[in-house]
C-alpha cells in the first residue's frame, strides 16, 4: 500500500493539477490553467494537494474573501480575493478519476476544513451538483439552496460550513 500525503500545492504541480481538472470536470466547467495559477500563487495555503508515492491524485483549490458571492465568475480568476478576508470559496474539489470512491475526498476535506480553521477563517463557501450534496453533509456542509451560478450551464447548489 502506497504512503498518502496531503501539503500545500507549489507551483512545480500546476501542470498535474490542471490535468486532473480537464479529465474530472466538463470541458465547460474546468478552470482554466491560467486561472489555477493565480489560485496557487495568491493563495498557496488555500490550494490543498493529495499524493501517494507516485504522483498527485486530488487537490482542493480556494480562495479568500469577505463578501462572498458565489454566483460571481470573476472570483474563479481571484478577482477580490484578499488572503485576509474571513471567508473561504472553494473552486475545485477533485480526485483522479483512478482514484475515486477510496476515500480520498474524506481525506482532504478533513484536512482542508482542519488547514481553514488554523487560519481562523470564518466559514466555507462553494457550489456544487445537487446530486453531490448528501456526501458534503457528511462533513457538516448545509445546503443553501440553488444558486444562480450558471458556471459550465449547468445547475448548482450553494453549501456552506461555519467554522467558528
Amino acid at each position: 500500500m502506497s504512503t498518502i500525503k496531503l501539503r500545500n500545492a507549489l507551483r512545480p504541480d500546476l501542470q498535474r493539477c490542471y490535468e486532473i481538472e480537464r479529465l474530472s470536470y466538463s470541458k465547460e466547467e474546468a478552470a482554466s490553467k491560467s486561472n489555477m495559477q493565480k489560485r496557487l500563487i495568491q493563495f498557496p495555503q488555500g490550494f490543498l494537494l493529495l499524493e501517494n508515492d507516485k504522483e498527485i491524485i486530488g487537490f482542493i483549490n480556494s480562495g479568500s474573501c469577505h463578501e462572498v458571492k458565489l454566483s460571481d465568475e470573476s472570483f474563479k480568476e481571484m478577482l477580490g480575493h484578499d488572503s485576509q478576508g474571513k471567508n473561504i470559496v472553494v473552486m475545485s474539489v477533485v480526485v483522479h478519476p483512478h482514484y475515486q470512491k477510496q476515500g480520498f475526498v474524506s481525506l482532504l476535506m478533513k484536512k482542508f476544513i482542519e488547514d481553514m480553521k488554523n487560519l481562523k477563517k470564518e466559514e466555507i463557501f462553494f457550489i456544487c451538483k445537487k446530486e453531490l450534496i448528501p456526501m458534503y453533509e457528511k462533513y457538516g456542509f448545509k445546503d443553501l439552496g440553488e444558486s444562480s451560478s450558471t458556471h459550465g450551464g449547468v445547475a448548482w447548489n450553494e453549501m456552506s460550513l461555519p467554522l467558528i
